[in-house]
């Protein structure tokens, strides 16, 4: 029903939700009270999509990768396909879990800068040798892919620990690429809703 939106508009819609999940996810004091008690995961994010509940950000983003084909995040080359599910492993893996929310309640308020700049900084290396041979003007090649998704809220992070970027160019000229883009843009945290004022930078 309705008017049907042209593949730009179809594009920046689910590219927006894509992008959301991920700042969600990397935000954890941004999501409702509501949005945190559907999930016994008390971490990740959750949607209710066409009638199904998912739990797992990379789960959710796959689903809307295989059901909204209209703008695919995901490339045809296979390997720039498995380029980008590279990068997004690293990120998704081997980083965001360790300085996640529950992770740094455990490890105390004392010591929760240090350790989530360490784990931070030794993904970031990973992922700047891994970008040197896989970006063009974003993480694979010259379109925005999950990658990009996973890897601008996992910078806004690293800013949140003051975590020294500068030996990341790769990271940081993708990064300004995205950041005017308007699904980027629109899906920050400190445009959501329930973003505290505190937190709204």
């Amino acid at each position: 029903a309705g008017i049907v939106p042209d593949d730009k508009q179809k594009r920046g819609a689910i590219l927006s939700f894509s992008v959301l999940i991920y700042f969600l996810v990397e935000n954890l004091w941004l999501i409702s009270i509501k949005f945190l008690n559907s999930n016994d995961h008390l971490r990740k994010a959750t949607s209710t999509s066409d009638g199904h509940t998912l739990v797992e950000s990379v789960a959710i983003m796959h689903y809307l990768e295989e059901t909204r084909p209209q703008r695919p995040l995901l490339p045809q080359d296979v390997l720039k396909r498995a380029k980008v599910r590279e990068i997004c492993e690293v990120i998704t893996s081997g980083v965001q879990p360790l300085q996640n929310l529950i992770v740094l309640i455990h490890v105390g308020e004392e010591k929760k800068k240090e350790w989530a700049q360490h784990w931070i900084t030794r993904g970031f290396r990973a992922i700047e040798k891994l970008l040197s041979t896989s970006a063009g003007k974003f993480c694979v090649g010259d379109e925005i892919t999950l990658a990009d998704c996973c890897l601008v809220p996992q910078v806004f992070n690293a800013r949140r620990f003051h975590v020294d970027l500068r030996p990341y160019p790769i990271i940081l000229r993708i990064d300004r690429e995205l950041e005017g883009h308007p699904a980027f843009r629109a899906a920050h945290p400190s445009n959501q809703p329930d973003c505290p004022p505190e937190a709204a930078k």
